[in-house]
C-alpha cells in the first residue's frame, strides 16, 4: 500500500506502508479522500519539527470505508462509510475531568502526533470513528473535519439569529465559518485581501471587503448602522487583523480567536475594558460539532463544491502542498485510493 510521508528537512515522499490487521478496539479504514490544510503546510515546511516524529504519514481531514474490524469492536461492518474525529485524550487531566476532553492537556492529535490519513489503509481506534450517512458522497465528506471546526467556532461565539458577524480571513476556514454563521441566521461580512478569494466569496452571496484598500472599521460601522459587529472571528492569523478586532466589535460584543498566532499580538485592552468586550479562544471541536457538520454537508448548506478547487492522486501530494502554499488553490483533496470514488 502507498502513503505520503513527511521525512524531515522540508521533504515529502510517496512511500510504501505496511498493512497490519487492526488490533483489538481498532478499525482499518480504506481511505478514499484526504484534504490538505494549513497545518499540513506547517508540517511539510518543517515548522513543526520539534513536535512530529519522522517519517510521518500526516493528514486528518478524510473520508473512507471500513476495510476490517478489530476484535471487540461492535456496531461496524466492512464497507461502512466513515470519517474520524482525530483526537485522543487521556481522560485523567483536569480538562478532561471538567468535561473538556477535546482540549485535554495531553491531547494526541491524530495525523500530527501519530500517523494520519494520507495512506491507503489506516488503523485507528474505533472510538474516534464517526459514521457517515450513505447519501453523503465521500468527496464531500472529506470536508467534515474543517466544517466541524467552523461549527465549533460559531457555537463558541453564541451567535444569535439576526446578529452581524465579521470574519477576518477568507480562506477555507473563514468561508466555512461565514457559511455556518449564515445558516445560523446571521448577517456576515468577510474581510479578505486576496482578489481571487474575494471573488469566490462574493459568488457565494456574502458581503466581502478588501481590508488592505478600505477602512475596515468604517466599513463595519456603515454595515452595522454605527453599532459595531456582534461577533468578530479572527481567522487570518495576521497581526493587523488581531489589532483590528476590538475596533470592530460592538458594546459587549464577542471576539473569537480562531487562527493559530505564532507570536504574541497587540490588542487594545482599553477598548476591551471600555466596551466590556468578550474575547474567546476556539480550538478544534467536539463530537456534536461533527454531527452538525455532517448534517450541514448532507443538506448542502456549506459550499463544498466551491471550496474544493482540485483533486489529485497520492503521488501529487507534494505539488498540491506547493499550490496551497503559493495561494493557487483553496482546498485540495488527495484521492488516496487511486481510483474513482463515489
Amino acid at each position: 500500500m502507498k502513503g505520503a510521508a513527511y521525512v524531515g528537512e522540508g521533504l515529502l515522499k510517496t512511500v510504501s506502508t505496511d498493512v497490519e490487521p487492526p488490533g483489538p478496539g481498532e478499525l482499518q479504514i480504506a481511505v478514499a479522500y484526504c484534504g490538505l490544510c494549513g497545518t499540513d503546510l506547517h508540517i511539510v515546511h518543517g515548522h513543526m519539527d520539534a513536535r512530529v516524529r519522522t517519517p510521518l504519514v500526516f493528514g486528518h481531514e478524510m473520508s473512507g470505508t471500513v476495510a476490517a474490524v478489530g476484535a471487540g469492536v461492535e456496531g461496524w461492518q466492512v464497507g461502512d462509510p466513515l470519517t474520524v474525529m482525530p483526537l485522543v485524550w487521556d481522560g485523567t487531566c483536569s480538562a478532561c475531568l471538567a468535561g473538556h476532553q477535546h482540549i485535554c492537556q495531553n491531547l494526541e492529535f491524530v495525523g500530527i502526533d501519530s500517523p494520519g490519513g494520507l495512506q491507503q489503509r489506516w488503523n485507528v481506534p474505533a472510538s474516534i470513528a464517526v459514521p457517515l450517512p450513505a447519501d453523503l458522497d465521500l468527496r464531500t465528506a472529506a470536508l467534515v473535519e474543517p466544517v466541524a471546526v467552523a461549527v465549533h467556532d460559531v457555537r463558541r461565539s453564541e451567535l444569535q439569529i439576526g446578529d452581524r458577524a465579521v470574519v477576518l480571513g477568507g480562506g477555507p476556514i473563514g468561508v466555512l465559518i461565514a457559511s455556518v454563521a449564515r445558516d445560523a441566521g446571521a448577517h456576515v461580512m468577510v474581510a479578505e485581501v486576496d482578489a481571487t478569494r474575494r471573488s469566490l466569496i462574493a459568488g457565494l452571496g456574502l458581503e466581502v471587503v478588501d481590508p488592505s484598500s478600505a477602512d475596515l472599521p468604517a466599513e463595519v460601522e456603515r454595515w452595522t448602522g454605527g453599532v459595531g459587529a456582534d461577533v468578530v472571528f479572527e481567522v487570518s492569523g495576521a497581526a493587523a487583523a488581531a489589532r483590528s478586532t476590538t475596533a470592530l466589535a460592538k458594546v459587549r460584543g464577542t471576539i473569537v480567536v480562531v487562527a493559530i498566532h505564532s507570536a504574541a499580538r497587540e490588542i487594545d485592552l482599553q477598548r476591551v475594558f471600555w466596551r466590556e468586550l468578550r474575547v474567546l479562544g476556539a480550538r478544534v471541536y467536539q463530537r456534536s460539532d461533527f454531527d452538525r457538520a455532517i448534517d450541514l454537508l448532507r443538506r448542502g448548506r456549506v459550499p463544498a463544491d466551491a471550496l474544493i478547487t482540485g483533486v489529485v492522486p497520492l503521488e501529487e501530494t507534494a505539488s498540491a502542498i506547493d499550490d496551497l502554499g503559493a495561494g493557487r488553490a483553496m482546498k485540495i483533496l488527495v484521492n488516496v485510493a487511486g481510483e474513482a470514488q463515489a
